[in-house]
Order: C-alpha cells, then structure tokens, then sequence
C-alpha cells in the first residue's frame, strides 16, 4: 500500500492523443489526496483524452502514469491492474446507468462483479451508497423514472460502489438548471471533505469550480500541456495569462499568442 503522502494523481511528460494525432506534448500534473481538482482548457484541447489515458481506457503516446504511486503506463500484473481499478471510480457526463436494471441494480454492478461479497452484503453497501447520495427511496426506481439530477446522483452512487479512493466525474452539472446543479455541487464536496476521496473533475461550470475547487488545472495547446494552475482566486486575479483570466471573468476568449 502506497504511503499516505504519495500523491492520487501524477502524469510527468505525457505526450496525450489517440489515433497518431498528437493533443498534447508534455503534459506535467501532480493531484494530491483529498483534493478537488478541475481539469479546465478550451474546446478540443485534450482534457478528456487525458482522463482517458489516466483511467486506463487509452493509453498515451508516451510519458508516465501514477495512481497513489502505482505506474499505470508500463507492463502490470493482472492482480495489480485489478488493483488500480479498484481505486478509482468514474462517472460519465450522460450517467450511463442501464437502462434495463433498477437503480439498486446500477449500484450493485460493480459490487456483485468485483467485491466477491455476499450478495447480501453487497445489497447493504449499495443501500448505503445510495443514501449517501440521497436516493435511497428512489432504490427501486428505473433510471427513465428520474430526474436528470437524480440521475447523476445515481452515477455517483455507482461509481462509489467498491469505495474507491478516487472519483473522476465528467461534466457533472451538465444539462442541470442552477439549483440542481448547486445541490449536486454541494453533495460532491460532501463527500470529498466527509470520505477524504480525491475528486477529479472536467467541467466549464465557473460557478461549480468557484464554490468547490481547491485548485484549477488549466490545459491549453499553445504549450503542449499545463498553462497555468492554482485556486480559482488566484487564477482569476493573478494568472499571467489573459485566456485565464478572461475565462474566470466570463469574457470573449482570448488566443495566448494575443495575450497583452
């Protein structure tokens, strides 16, 4: 078991992309445990081909992968790549619940594939899941039976099924109105602050990572990888950067090669 002070997250000089074409050429990041972190950049600069290759679902082009100190991007046993699944979970921007299974069902996937639990144990750890998350008396429900918060509570719920230490969400408040998207917001600091889970999230939502980042990553391709990083305070009123700063004041998007 790795150290507690051995960082969830650490990419050094990932070249990222996917079918030859190149995204970016050296990519530099450390998360540390218990962070809240937004992975930011403009439209097409690679954020969720990086969290692809983080996952293990594409690898790199080249560079090295750490998750809580075990290097993902070289040869790994099966035991050990079972491992590195287990400690993370991820929720997709659509929630990607099966349509065809309860909500209950959702939750207890995972648990019944990978935990090797008693199914009634399995049932009372996604039962607790699913109140963690509020759901618990939509258990039963179908994921066509709930609203579109629901259902991202209900992805959260699922990818928290074998107590992952790190949770990766995609876009989370997509498609939400504000006060949906405020109170899932609130139940994912919850969570990070009251499990100690590290949270990883790609997101355009400046109210979400104004309430709730403890640090912005900014990817941009103008340097092949990390732009700028920092509170969302400091990033906004310090970057030296004016396509940071103008994209934390909401205003027209500015070129790095035209920065003042």
């Amino acid at each position: 078991m790795a150290p507690d002070n051995t960082p969830a997250i650490e990419c050094i000089h990932v070249a990222s992309g996917y079918n030859g074409t190149v995204l970016m050429q050296d990519i530099n990041l450390t998360i540390q445990r218990g962070e809240i972190v937004f992975l930011l950049g403009g439209s097409g600069c690679g954020k969720s081909t990086l969290l692809k290759h983080i996952i293990g679902q594409v690898p790199p082009i080249s560079g090295t992968i750490r998750i809580l100190g075990r290097e993902t991007t070289g040869p790994q046993t099966e035991a050990e790549r079972l491992a590195t699944l287990r400690s993370f979970g991820m929720m997709y921007q659509s929630g990607a619940l099966f349509g065809n299974l309860s909500v209950l069902d959702n939750v207890l996937l995972p648990l019944r594939e990978f935990s090797g639990l008693p199914e009634a144990v399995c049932e009372t750890a996604a039962r607790m899941r699913l109140a963690q998350v509020g759901l618990l008396t939509r258990a039963n429900a179908m994921p066509a039976e709930l609203s579109g918060g629901q259902k991202k509570r209900a992805a959260i719920a699922r990818a928290m099924a074998l107590d992952p230490p790190i949770l990766f969400l995609d876009e989370p408040s997509a498609g939400l109105d504000p006060i949906t998207a405020a109170s899932l917001d609130a139940l994912i600091y919850r969570l990070s602050r009251e499990l100690g889970m590290t949270i990883v999230i790609i997101s355009h939502e400046l109210a979400s990572i104004e309430a709730i980042a403890d640090r912005a990553i900014y990817l941009d391709r103008s340097v092949g990888g990390v732009l700028d990083q920092g509170t969302p305070h400091a990033l906004r009123t310090q970057s030296p950067h004016a396509v940071i700063r103008a994209f934390f004041n909401r205003q027209a998007e500015i070129s790095p090669e035209k920065e003042a």
